[in-house]
C-alpha cells in the first residue's frame, strides 16, 4: 500500500503475512518434536474422551510406557501423561449436557457459533515449501461459498510473496472436534489467479474471496459461514472505542486439539464509517500479531434474538498501522491496525458478470 501525503507525517500500514518460514519451523528440531509429540497426545486424549473412556485409558498410564519400562525421566513421562489427559478434559467440556439437546439454542450457541466454525487457519505454499500462516473466513452468499482472507496472504508484490497454493482445515463432526478434513486449494488456473480483489477511488483494497467448490468438500463438513444477515445496516450503530473481537490465528497459535482460533479484544479508533485518510478502512486498537491477517472483525449484535446473528461484521483485519517516522528506540507502536470495511465483500461475491 502506498503512504500518505507528506503533509499526514506519513501513518504506513505494516503487512502481517509476508513470507516467514519460522512460522511453520520450530527454531530447534528438538523442542519441534516434544511440541508436536505433545499435540498428538492431547489429540489422542480428545478422540478417547469423544469415545466415552475414562482418564483410566491414558495409554501413558500402562506399565510398558513408564519409565522402569523406558528409561525416561520421570518429568518426561509425566509430561506426556499431563498431556493427554489436557487433551481428554479439554473435549469433555464440548460434550453436550444431558439437558441440552441437538439444535437446542444453548448448542447453537456454545457449537456452531462464527467465531468457532467460521474461521479457518490459512497457510500458503509454494509448491511442497510452506510459506506463511494466516486466517481466513466463511462468506456464504446466495448457496455460494467463499472463502475470505487480506489478499496480501495470496499475493504480495512489495515482498515478493507469491504462493500457488493454500491449504485450509475444516471441521467434519460438530461434537468430536479433533476430526478435520485439510482442503488443498490451487490458486491459478490457467495462469490466471482464482481469488476475486478488488480497487476503490482509493486504491487496491486489501481483502480478497476465493470461491470454494462445495463438490470437494466432505460431505460432513462443519461450516457456520458468516453471510450478508452479518453485515451492518446502519455506519451510526457502531461509535468510536466500542469493543470488538478477532477470532484467529496470531503467529500460527491455536487450539491443536480442536482446531480452534483464539479471539483478541479490540475496539474501534477510529470514526466508523469514515474511510480514514481516504483508504476503505477504518483503525482498531489491540495488540495484534503476523497470522492474525484476514480474520474477521466482529462486534457483539445489540439484541440478538433466537435465529439472528450473535455477531455484526464490521471488518477485514489487515496490518498494523504505525508511524513512518517513529524512533523505534524511544517509541513505542501505535497499537494501531487496518480493518477494511466489510462491505467489500457484496463487492467480491456478487454474481460474474
Amino acid at each position: 500500500m502506498s503512504s500518505d501525503p507528506p503533509d499526514h507525517e506519513a501513518a504506513a500500514p505494516q503487512a502481517e503475512a509476508a513470507p516467514d518460514p519460522s512460522l511453520l519451523a520450530a527454531p530447534r528440531a528438538a523442542a519441534g518434536s516434544r511440541d508436536s509429540e505433545s499435540a498428538e497426545l492431547q489429540r489422542q486424549g480428545a478422540k478417547a474422551a469423544a469415545r466415552g473412556e475414562p482418564r483410566e485409558a491414558n495409554p501413558m498410564l500402562d506399565a510398558i510406557n513408564q519409565p522402569p519400562s523406558t528409561g525416561e525421566s520421570q518429568a518426561m513421562w509425566a509430561s506426556r501423561r499431563d498431556a493427554w489427559e489436557q487433551g481428554r478434559v479439554a473435549q469433555e467440556s464440548f460434550k453436550e449436557p444431558p439437558d441440552g439437546p441437538a439444535g437446542s439454542v444453548a448448542e447453537r450457541g456454545r457449537v456452531r457459533d462464527e467465531t468457532l466454525f467460521g474461521v479457518t487457519r490459512v497457510l500458503t505454499f509454494a509448491g511442497a515449501t510452506g510459506l506463511t500462516s494466516a486466517s481466513g473466513f466463511f462468506f456464504e452468499r446466495d448457496g455460494r461459498l467463499f472463502l475470505v482472507t487480506s489478499r496480501h496472504v495470496l499475493f504480495d508484490a512489495p515482498s515478493g510473496h507469491a504462493p500457488d497454493r493454500i491449504e485450509i482445515q475444516v471441521h467434519t463432526d460438530q461434537r468430536d472436534l479433533t476430526r478435520l478434513a485439510t482442503l488443498s486449494i490451487l490458486l491459478y488456473r490457467e495462469g490466471a489467479a482464482v481469488w476475486r480483489q478488488a480497487r476503490d477511488s482509493g486504491g487496491e483494497v486489501d481483502v480478497a474471496a476465493l470461491e470454494l467448490d462445495r463438490n470437494a468438500m466432505p460431505s460432513s463438513s462443519v461450516v457456520q459461514a458468516f453471510g450478508p444477515q452479518h453485515l451492518s445496516v446502519a455506519f451510526d450503530l457502531f461509535e468510536v472505542g466500542d469493543r470488538l473481537a478477532i477470532p484467529g490465528f496470531p503467529l500460527g497459535f491455536f487450539d491443536t486439539v480442536h482446531h480452534l482460533p483464539v479471539v483478541r479484544q479490540a475496539s474501534i479508533a477510529s470514526h466508523f464509517g469514515v474511510r480514514f485518510q481516504g483508504q476503505g478502512f477504518f483503525l482498531t486498537d489491540a495488540r495484534m500479531h503476523r497470522g492474525s491477517s484476514g480474520s474477521p472483525v466482529l462486534a457483539r449484535a445489540e439484541s440478538a434474538k433466537d435465529g439472528a446473528p450473535r455477531w455484526c461484521l464490521l471488518g477485514v483485519h489487515s496490518s498494523r498501522m504505525d508511524m513512518a517516522t517513529r524512533d523505534v528506540a524511544q517509541d513505542e507502536s501505535l497499537g494501531l491496525n487496518c480493518a477494511w470495511y466489510a462491505d467489500i465483500l457484496l463487492t467480491l461475491t456478487a454474481d460474474s458478470p
